[in-house]
């Protein structure tokens, strides 16, 4: 199985606001995504690109993994591609993704930038959006597609405009669980929430919403404001409760199965293998 990041948030900033970038390492995000997609004007857009050679290192300093959202047209993607890889960026965000051809399609481009550039061949690792209508029947050969990609999120305002919604729990509830299928049967990461990218004016309703999803599966969303962020390390990290119980689980369970029984009463509840598989996964999270 592929290495994956031990990623809680992501935190966008445009690659061209100055005032962003040199704070953005101090936000706590455990991701900077550097955007050159719809936070940056069309005019702006090579700018965007020339100004990441000195955005990444500086994004860097405080040890999260650096990200850069591509645009999707081929031109565009392909010169994002070619700038991102020679800033040293660790991730690229794969935009509205059509089917797993054009993830190994983008995954050429990034191969021949990375030996142009000197990069081993497979380091630059990929997070796929899926944000049409026309590419939700191919979520999971997309989540399959490519050994670079370790995370997989499903739209939500451009999806839900596709499909002629609000981007409402509703409407995006089913794309959104199809990804964290997708993602969980291919081994890679749920990016997401079931929820759109609002929550400034209703902080609790936002954690209310992030604890729900975590429940569901997603392992890590992304964020556009820097106050979102410890909400997400909260809601989508583990507790120092819920480590040390689990390390209790674990511990009663393994003496049980020494004594040849599978299932056991823990603290007031019975568990069994799938009950301690999770409190497994959880600490390895906390590792």
């Amino acid at each position: 199985m592929r290495p994956l990041p031990n990623w809680r948030s992501l935190l966008y900033v445009p690659a061209t606001r100055e005032s962003f970038v040199v704070r953005a390492h101090t936000r706590g995000a455990d991701a900077i995504i550097l955007d050159l997609e719809d936070a940056v004007a069309p005019a702006e857009k090579p700018a965007a690109r020339a100004a990441l050679a000195d955005a990444v290192p500086r994004v860097r300093q405080g040890g999260a993994d650096v990200c850069v959202r591509i645009n999707r047209p081929l031109r565009m993607a392909a010169q994002d591609i070619e700038a991102a890889v020679a800033a040293g960026a660790d991730v690229l965000v794969l935009t509205k993704l059509m089917g797993p051809e054009h993830v190994r399609l983008l995954s050429e481009l990034i191969a021949e930038s990375e030996a142009a550039q000197g990069v081993a061949v497979g380091h630059t690792r990929c997070i796929g959006l899926v944000e049409t209508a026309d590419a939700l029947s191919a979520m999971e050969a997309i989540a399959r597609a490519d050994p670079r990609l370790v995370a997989l999120g499903a739209g939500g305002e451009d999806l839900a405009t596709d499909l002629g919604a609000e981007p409402s729990p509703d409407a995006l509830y089913l794309p959104k669980m199809m990804a964290v299928m997708a993602a969980r049967a291919a081994g890679i990461l749920p990016l997401g929430f079931i929820g759109t990218v609002a929550g400034l004016s209703d902080p609790e309703g936002y954690r209310a919403m992030l604890r729900r999803s975590r429940k569901l599966g997603f392992a890590c969303a992304s964020c556009v404001h820097p106050s979102q962020v410890e909400v997400i390390n909260a809601e989508y990290g583990d507790s120092a409760e819920a480590v040390a119980e689990a390390r209790r689980m674990v511990a009663a369970f393994a003496e049980s199965l020494a004594k040849g029984v599978g299932a056991v009463s823990f603290e007031g509840r019975m568990i069994d293998e799938p009950v301690v598989e999770r409190a497994r996964r959880l600490l390895a999270r906390a590792r």
